[in-house]
């Protein structure tokens, strides 16, 4: 009897779970508004990433994937960029974190042609990301980080 419960209590969670939105704050994510296009929202990011000394390794577009395979999305362009001087010491510790390293960043359109420039805040990261890897943060490191996304993003969408 305990297992069939447990059964539907599982089910009953997933049903929840697939009906809730997940709002930013709960998810780790910053979400701003641009007031920019997506491909000038783009462009301020990475010049405000690049003018602080961090790399823009890639754009991903997913509109531009799907317009191969003739589907249509509005646009969603995730920008990844880092800094090897400061991840590459902790990818030598724990070389999982590469599948969560670099840092990115989506600008994308919503169906009201809104644009908007979502990333992991600096809290997650440390207190989810690192740990998810071994390692550990600071709380240096996540105001460092924090103070860092929060300029770059501003930058981009102000």
């Amino acid at each position: 009897m305990a297992s069939k419960r447990n059964i539907v209590i599982g089910i009953v969670v997933i049903g929840v779970s697939l009906v809730l939105p997940v709002s930013g704050g709960d998810a780790g994510l910053i979400t701003k508004p641009s007031k920019y296009s997506v491909p000038d929202t783009i462009e301020r990011f990475e010049v405000a990433v690049k003018a602080k000394g961090w790399i823009v390794f890639t754009e991903l577009d997913h509109a531009a994937a799907a317009t191969k395979v003739g589907l249509q999305l509005r646009p969603r362009t995730v920008v990844v960029f880092g800094n090897p001087k400061l991840g590459t010491g902790p990818m030598q510790k724990a070389p999982t974190l590469a599948i969560d390293n670099p840092l990115k960043a989506l600008v994308w359109q919503d169906d009201q042609d809104k644009v908007w420039l979502t990333y992991n805040s600096a809290e997650y990261q440390v207190a989810y990301i690192y740990p998810r890897h071994g390692l550990t943060g600071n709380p240096e490191m996540r105001q460092n980080l924090e103070q860092f996304l929060d300029g770059v993003t501003e930058q981009a969408t102000k």
